[in-house]
């Protein structure tokens, strides 16, 4: 049985020269702090917030209100600007309750892109982009094109070339694009992450991804379920659906906790709920680039299943799990010791994870923290562009336009190897 280690020497070996002095600011129960005791998240420097419009998020988007949530748990962000809607009423009425003026409500994204990069005062530092899909690629390319920022929700868009294209508009520009994977954004899933690069698993042998959620175990489209709907739509996602929605959330945590890629896939799709008009399950092979073996299966009709992401890498060293509905433990089994479960909020986790932990050991975070987590990092990548100060990416930062296209480049192999039956097919490098 897995025991609960509190204070264990190995965190010293482990993160002794990189951890911070540990304490707690004045003001805050928050243990992240930097070496003088400074509250990192709590204690923000006097500047302006980020200023941000929003393209979506009207009555009934409920990922919208994720992330103004989000924005709202650091104090970091002011929605100034904003398209919340095709219908202009229901527009009018979601900038109302966010206290917009009506003359920075717009009829549509391109008028709101080019009337905001031409202003000259409070102009917005991002756009947020939380409408369907589909839609993502030619919003993102409006306001990245007319030199705005942008912040989207995930996945990037559909075509690898439409992804190829961002890619490029964003390195030209030199914009800063956030992905919003949010689940990278857990503290244990950052500490995972640096344990794997510190070397405590040895050589990544085996990696299992799952994303197999029970939410659409029933025929939802048929009952008037608004998300169900387009994403059961086979002219909107068809059966790539699954992978897009799903998929791509265990192939990005499998990236950013191995810091691996994922090379070759062989992949197969069935259905599991008769009568829909898709595929919602998918089971995939995968080969990465150290050479790993692995698996992923996203599922949208996993009965039983609550929402279903876990993550397992197995080295020659050692193992590590985390599941999404724990997220605040991280099982590591070492070769040569006992298992252990290690908790957030712990004093001896490294810096990776202390930065992200608000409260304390024993304190429940999960959610909306980690996608604060990852807006609070772009607000300090826009605040310091926006001040001519320089910024670099950290290692383990928020995911950008990269991560999205290298997550179509991965739907798109899978797909591929579907429509072969099975076969190995090479995911194209970005």
């Amino acid at each position: 049985m897995a025991q609960i280690w509190i204070i264990r020497p190995m965190g010293e070996e482990l993160f002794k020269k990189e951890a911070p002095k540990s304490g707690i600011h004045n003001d805050c129960l928050c243990k992240s702090v930097d070496p003088h005791g400074t509250c990192k998240l709590m204690a923000i420097e006097e500047s302006r917030k980020v200023r941000v419009g929003m393209v979506g998020g009207g009555p009934g988007a409920g990922i919208a209100e994720t992330h103004r949530t989000a924005m709202r748990l650091d104090d970091r962000y002011t929605i100034v600007a904003g398209v919340f809607s095709r219908d202009p009423e229901k527009s009018l009425v979601a900038a109302k309750k966010l206290r917009i003026p009506e003359d920075r409500v717009y009829s549509d994204y391109v008028a709101m892109a080019e009337a905001e990069s031409g202003r000259k005062d409070n102009r917005i530092d991002a756009v947020v982009i939380v409408t369907q899909t589909a839609s993502h690629y030619e919003i993102a390319r409006k306001f990245v094109e007319t030199g705005i920022n942008v912040i989207c929700d995930k996945p990037l868009c559909l075509k690898l070339s439409e992804a190829k294209e961002l890619k490029a508009l964003v390195d030209k520009g030199e914009r800063i694009f956030c992905l919003t994977h949010n689940y990278s954004g857990y503290a244990m899933v950052r500490h995972a992450a640096r344990m794997v690069r510190n070397g405590d698993l040895g050589k990544v042998k085996v990696v299992q991804a799952e994303h197999a959620s029970g939410w659409a175990i029933k025929l939802l489209e048929r009952e008037g379920h608004p998300q169900a709907a387009w994403r059961t739509d086979p002219g909107v996602l068809g059966d790539a659906s699954v992978l897009y929605d799903l998929g791509t959330h265990a192939h990005q945590l499998s990236r950013f906790v191995t810091g691996l890629e994922v090379t070759e896939v062989a992949a197969e799709m069935n259905q599991i709920v008769e009568g829909r008009a898709i595929k919602d399950n998918a089971n995939l092979l995968l080969r990465f680039s150290n050479g790993a073996r692995g698996s992923l299966w996203a599922s949208m009709a996993a009965a039983g299943n609550e929402h279903g992401l876990r993550i397992r890498v197995y080295g020659d060293q050692g193992s590590l799990a985390w599941h999404h509905e724990d997220p605040h433990h991280l099982l590591y089994s070492p070769v040569d010791g006992p298992p252990q479960i290690l908790a957030q909020g712990a004093d001896w986790l490294g810096p990776d994870a202390k930065r992200w932990t608000r409260v304390g050991l024993g304190h429940p975070e999960g959610f909306f923290e980690a996608f604060a987590n990852l807006y609070t990092e772009v607000a300090d990548a826009l605040l310091a562009r926006s001040e001519g100060k320089t910024w670099v990416k950290a290692e383990l930062g928020f995911p950008d336009v990269t991560d999205g296209a290298r997550g179509v480049a991965f739907v798109e192999g899978a797909m591929r190897s579907c429509g072969a039956g099975g076969a190995w097919t090479q995911v194209e490098s970005i």
